[in-house]
């Protein structure tokens, strides 16, 4: 018995197509500008979705869109297969070799600020018909739902669905500024470190201070997580320790060029075996798309250039 036939719906599929981008867009004023119609137009599609369906799929107030029950389980069943068929139009179209449209990164706020920052211009001059949006979150989460076509972060891939490319295992180390030692001495064995001033960074997703350790082969020492001054900003940090606030244990990458201009001084050369992988993830996809692999790319061209600053 032959098979029936399946004939595509281009109506359906642009109720849908609608109705994703206002969940995406968070309004329907949003979504009608990246769709490029009004906003009445959006509304009506959406509502002739719903009637088709025969069921609610966003609760409208005056303030918010919000998904129903139905409006979620749809959406969440429909966006990997529009995922895919825009995979298939940007190959096509040879997206897969344009560096060219908009690109979402779940950032290290570290990595962005101290590492990313003063080369990003070189970046987007060289890509001008690529916006690029970099967001610091807490976590990596999960790419596809939160939109991101990748992440850069300091923690070991979370899943096997995403492509994990080690960019760097940067040290750790105990840094102070030449006015704090002239001020408070040089500590000379780590464990002397605890009598003094501290500034303290938080772990973003317990929100408690990082524990302080410091390693020399085997050799482990702990001191106790105590300090005058906590910040929650890369810079921040880095400033107040330049300014003799206190001492401060980071990241080497970043760092290199401070120690070589001597405003900062690594305490202790010998005991900075506690290493932090960076690793650029992606959802697995049949091809990386252009704008994609210029962004880790150039990831890796900053790390090279301020590892080459020491």
């Amino acid at each position: 018995m032959k098979a029936a036939a399946t004939t595509f719906d281009g109506t359906l599929f642009a109720g849908i197509t609608v109705l994703v981008q206002v969940v995406e867009s968070g309004s329907f004023v949003r979504a009608a500008e990246a769709l490029g119609l009004s906003s009445s137009g959006v509304s009506r599609a959406v509502s002739r979705l719903e009637a088709r369906m025969g069921v609610r799929l966003i609760e409208r107030t005056t303030r918010a869109l919000t998904l129903t029950g139905e409006g979620q389980q749809l959406y969440e069943q429909v966006r990997p297969h529009l995922t895919g068929v825009s995979e298939a139009v940007a190959l096509a179209s040879g997206a897969a070799h344009a560096v060219r449209g908009k690109l979402r990164v779940n950032i290290d706020p570290f990595f962005a600020r101290i590492v990313l920052a003063a080369r990003l211009t070189e970046f987007l001059e060289r890509f001008p018909d690529l916006s690029v949006e970099l967001i610091t979150k807490d976590s990596v989460g999960d790419l596809v739902a939160d939109r991101f076509d990748l992440a850069v972060r300091f923690v070991d891939p979370p899943v096997s669905s995403l492509v994990a490319k080690r960019l760097i295992d940067t040290r750790i180390l105990t840094v102070a500024s030449p006015g704090y030692i002239a001020r408070h001495g040089r500590p000379g064995h780590p464990k002397d470190v605890a009598e003094h001033q501290r500034i303290l960074f938080p772990n973003p997703l317990t929100s408690q201070p990082f524990e302080w350790e410091f390693r020399r082969g085997r050799e482990l020492v702990e001191i106790p997580v105590t300090g005058h001054l906590l910040v929650s900003d890369a810079g921040t940090m880095l400033d107040a320790c330049i300014a003799g606030a206190g001492i401060a244990q980071t990241l080497e990458l970043g760092t290199e060029e401070l120690i070589r201009r001597k405003q900062l001084v690594n305490l202790f050369p010998d005991w900075s075996g506690e290493r932090f992988p960076l690793f650029a993830m992606y959802p697995r996809r049949r091809f990386v798309s252009a704008k994609l692999h210029a962004f880790v790319e150039f990831c890796s061209a900053s790390i090279a250039s301020s590892s080459r600053a020491r």
